[in-house]
């Protein structure tokens, strides 16, 4: 099977680049080879080109056909119609990597499910991704473009710390200082292995089951935010020193993190992976968030010259606590 990654080298993507090389798939990656060295794959043959250029892709796609496309780097409508473009008649499949974060915010009912009305009416990433689906949409059913849509949750690796202000976070509690959970830290989070996610991804390539369908792919193990803290806290040695402050007010001091709290990470998400399991039935999560936790500290810990302190984010932080406090 010959498959083509447009991107391939971030943390989720790299991870399904690896297990596809190792299932014995033909895998091309679509990029401008900046980023290639930071997560090498072995086996992997580059195709150089801005997919931005379309005419600079199209050029660089001339004479191949591929049982599957992933575009990976795909994030507004226009980003899909040019694929639409450059992969009509070039391709079996065309999968696009949307997110789970445009199911209804906030859910009225929990688990999600793959019906879950598509609605997300403050992150604007999200409301982009769903304009993204629909685009894929019109396309099966004017032309059949065989389109496969994949919803990640919260995907993690060794260098990805699932808490806004990443290794911020961490460095504040190994020098003592208050962390801030939102809320009352007690809402339902999915956090999912990069590696797990690839078993469900790679599943789907060449698979009948997923041709003008759309699928997420999740861990099945349900964590609080309390807990996600304590995990790292035990696994530093230290005492997680929380102070618990609502998402609006946070928002209220940065709109980035405001729109990914109020827009995705305050509310429970809880997801039912039945459709992934049907599709690809040896797909299943193996690694337990301590493990993945457990790999995230030990890198980080490995090399002082990972250990970045955001001082913008750290005094803000500050500010956020001093100000909720009084």
């Amino acid at each position: 099977m010959k498959v083509l990654f447009i991107g391939g080298t971030g943390i989720i993507s790299s991870a399904c680049s690896e297990l596809a090389v190792k299932r014995g798939i033909e895998l091309y990656h679509l990029n401008r080879g900046i980023s290639s060295s930071k997560r090498p794959i072995a086996g992997v043959k580059q195709i150089i080109a801005d997919i931005r250029n379309e005419a600079e892709a199209q050029k660089a796609l001339e004479g191949h056909q591929f049982d599957a496309v992933v575009d990976w780097i795909a994030f507004v409508p226009e980003h899909i119609e040019e694929d639409i473009r450059l992969f009509r008649g070039k391709t079996k499949q065309f999968v696009f990597i949307s997110s789970a974060s445009i199911y209804e915010t906030p859910p009225s009912k929990l688990p999600v499910t793959e019906n879950t009305p598509l609605y997300n009416p403050i992150w604007k990433y999200s409301q982009d991704k769903i304009a993204c689906e629909t685009v894929l949409q019109k396309a099966w059913a004017t032309e059949k473009f065989p389109f496969t849509i994949v919803r990640p949750s919260h995907t993690y690796d060794k260098t990805l710390i699932p808490m806004e202000g990443g290794y911020t976070v961490l460095n504040r509690m190994i020098e003592g200082k208050p962390i801030i959970v939102h809320g009352d830290g007690t809402s339902i989070w999915t956090v999912t292995n990069h590696r797990d996610f690839a078993t469900g991804l790679v599943g789907l390539l060449g698979n009948p089951k997923a041709i003008g369908e759309d699928f997420h792919i999740t861990s099945d193990e349900w964590l609080t935010w309390n807990q996600i803290n304590y995990i790292f806290a035990k696994l530093l040695g230290v005492e997680a020193k929380t102070v618990h402050v609502p998402s609006d007010i946070i928002a209220r001091y940065d709109s980035n993190i405001g729109d990914s709290l109020l827009g995705d990470k305050t509310h429970s998400m809880i997801f039912d992976n039945s459709k992934i399991k049907n599709a690809v039935p040896d797909f299943i999560c193996e690694i337990p968030f301590e493990e993945g936790a457990k790999e995230i500290v030990d890198w980080y810990m490995a090399d002082v010259s990972r250990q970045i302190v955001d001082t913008r984010i750290d005094t803000l932080f500050d500010t956020i606590i001093s100000e909720y406090k009084k």
